[in-house]
C-alpha cells in the first residue's frame, strides 16, 4: 500500500463513518417521528418508552444499514474525491505520472471492503435477530400476546394458536392440523399449554413443544375429496410435538416481509418446501440477495467518473451530475424489486440495474481523462 492508498483510505474511513452516523441517525429520527405515538400508547412513563425505543432501534440499526450500505459508501467516496478534487491534489497525482485509474484503485478496493460487511450483515447478523425486527413499534420488546394463524410447519403441517406469549415462548391452546401427500386431513393435534424446547441432538427438527393436556386425532377412515374431517378418528394422549417452528420463527413470521430478514441458505432450504407465490417471492429475494452488492459496487463506478478529473473547478455540479445518475440506479433498482415479475422471469427485477446500468459504467469509465 503507498502513501497515496493509505491517503486515500484513510478519508475514506472518515467521512465512512460520518456518512453511517448522519443517515442511519436520520433514518430512525424520520421513523420516530412518524411512529413516537406507537411507542407511548401500550406504556407509560419516560423510562418504559426510553426502553422501548432502544430496543426497537437497537435491532433495526443492522437493518438499515443493509438498507443503506450502498449510498452510504458512495457519499463517502464522492465526498472524498471531490475533496481532493478541490483541494487540487488530483493534479499533484497526475504530475507525478500516476494515472487517476489508480486512484480509483483504492476507492473501488474500499467499497469492496463495505461490501462484506454488508454480507456479514445479512447473512449472519440479521437473520439472528429477525424476530426482533419482526415486532411492531407499540411491542418492542415483545411483551403483548396476540393468535397465531395457520404457519406451515414441517411435512405440510399447519399450526395455529389462540395466544402466542413471545416474552415466555410458550402457546396457549395449541392447534395443529396434519395433511397427508394428497392435502386431506389426516391427524388434529390439540393442547391447552405448549413450552418449547430447544433440541439437544442433531435432530431433523429444531425442537419440541411440550403438550400440557396435549391429544391427536388420527384419522382411520378416508371418504370423499374434501378437506372437511370426513370419516373416523381415533384419539390418544401425546405430551409432545417435533416441530421447526421454534418460537423466534413465530415472531418473524408475524412480520409480512419476514422472507428478506432470512440468510442465503434459510432461502434455499425454504424455497424447497414452498409452493404458489410464496416460492416466487423466495426467488426473487434469493436473487436480490445476489445482485444486490453488485449494484452497489455499480452505483460507485458510475459516480467515480464524474468527480475524478483534474479540474478544480465544478465540484458542485460534477456531485450533482453523480448523484443523479447514481440516484436513478437505486431507483431503477427499488422500483424493479418491489413490483416483482411472473415466475418465467422471477430474476428479470433483480437484474434489471444490472443490465441496464453496467454498459453505462463501461463507457463512463472509458471516458475519464487520466
Amino acid at each position: 500500500m503507498g502513501i497515496i492508498d493509505r491517503h486515500i483510505i484513510k478519508g475514506l474511513l472518515a467521512n465512512y463513518l460520518i456518512a453511517i452516523g448522519v443517515m442511519i441517525s436520520l433514518y430512525i429520527v424520520l421513523d420516530l417521528f412518524f411512529n413516537m405515538d406507537e411507542f407511548t400508547e401500550s406504556v407509560s412513563g419516560t423510562t418504559d418508552v426510553m426502553l422501548d425505543i432502544v430496543s426497537f432501534y437497537g435491532a433495526r440499526v443492522f437493518l438499515y444499514f443493509a438498507q443503506l450500505s450502498g449510498v452510504i459508501t458512495l457519499f463517502a467516496c464522492l465526498i472524498t474525491l471531490a475533496r481532493m478534487r478541490q483541494q487540487r491534489e488530483l493534479i499533484a497525482v497526475l504530475a507525478s505520472g500516476v494515472s487517476l485509474y489508480r486512484v480509483a484503485a483504492p476507492v473501488m478496493a474500499f467499497g469492496l471492503a463495505t461490501t462484506a460487511m454488508w454480507y456479514v450483515d445479512t447473512e449472519l447478523i440479521i437473520p439472528s435477530i429477525a424476530h426482533k425486527l419482526a415486532r411492531r413499534h407499540d411491542d418492542a420488546r415483545g411483551l403483548k400476546t396476540y393468535g397465531v394463524w395457520f404457519l406451515q410447519d414441517r411435512d405440510d403441517a399447519l399450526l395455529s394458536a389462540q395466544q402466542y406469549v413471545p416474552g415466555e415462548g410458550t402457546i396457549k391452546r395449541l392447534l395443529v392440523i396434519k395433511r397427508n401427500e394428497t392435502g386431506h386431513l389426516s391427524s388434529i393435534i390439540e393442547a391447552e399449554r405448549a413450552t418449547w424446547e430447544p433440541s439437544t441432538d442433531n435432530s431433523e427438527f429444531l425442537g419440541t413443544w411440550k403438550l400440557e393436556r396435549g391429544t391427536e386425532k388420527t384419522r382411520i377412515e378416508e371418504t370423499g375429496d374434501s378437506l372437511a374431517p370426513q370419516g373416523d378418528f381415533v384419539s390418544s394422549l401425546i405430551a409432545s410435538y417435533p416441530s421447526n417452528l421454534d418460537p423466534k420463527t413465530i415472531e418473524m413470521r408475524q412480520s409480512t416481509g419476514w422472507i428478506r430478514y432470512l440468510s442465503s441458505m434459510q432461502l434455499k432450504e425454504l424455497a424447497n418446501r414452498a409452493e404458489g407465490y410464496t416460492l416466487e417471492q423466495i426467488q426473487d429475494a434469493r436473487h436480490s440477495r445476489f445482485t444486490t452488492p453488485i449494484v452497489s459496487l455499480i452505483m460507485l463506478a458510475l459516480g467515480l467518473p464524474f468527480v475524478l478529473d483534474r479540474i478544480p473547478a465544478g465540484v458542485v455540479a460534477a456531485g450533482s451530475k453523480s448523484l443523479l445518475v447514481c440516484g436513478s440506479c437505486f431507483l431503477v433498482a427499488f422500483v424493479s424489486q418491489s413490483i416483482g415479475s411472473p415466475t418465467h422471469l422471477s430474476a428479470l427485477p433483480a437484474w434489471l440495474p444490472v443490465i441496464i446500468f453496467a454498459p453505462i459504467t463501461a463507457v463512463l469509465f472509458d471516458r475519464i481523462r487520466t
